[in-house]
């Protein structure tokens, strides 16, 4: 595994473990949409520039996921306040 993939599988670790520091009735949600948004976005580029198989495709999925979440939580945000 190249460095870029490995890059790309850090910033998932780091998208669960800034979901898990930000919980509570407290949190600022469009500040955890737009940091897990940008954070998948990156992982996502860092894994089409591994160029190599494994950590492209486990990166992708991963980072895809990340991004498909953070997309319904945008989703139910925008409902919570309709």
């Amino acid at each position: 595994m190249n460095k870029r993939g490995l890059i790309s599988l850090v910033m998932v670790v780091i998208s669960i473990v800034m979901f898990l520091l930000m919980r509570g009735p407290d949190v600022n949600v469009y500040a955890g949409i737009i940091i897990f948004s940008l954070l998948s976005i990156i992982g996502i580029i860092f894994a089409i520039l591994s160029k190599h198989w494994v950590p492209m495709t486990i990166g992708l999925i991963l980072n895809g996921g990340v991004l498909i979440f953070t997309f319904l939580l945008l989703l139910a945000t925008g409902i919570s306040e309709s």
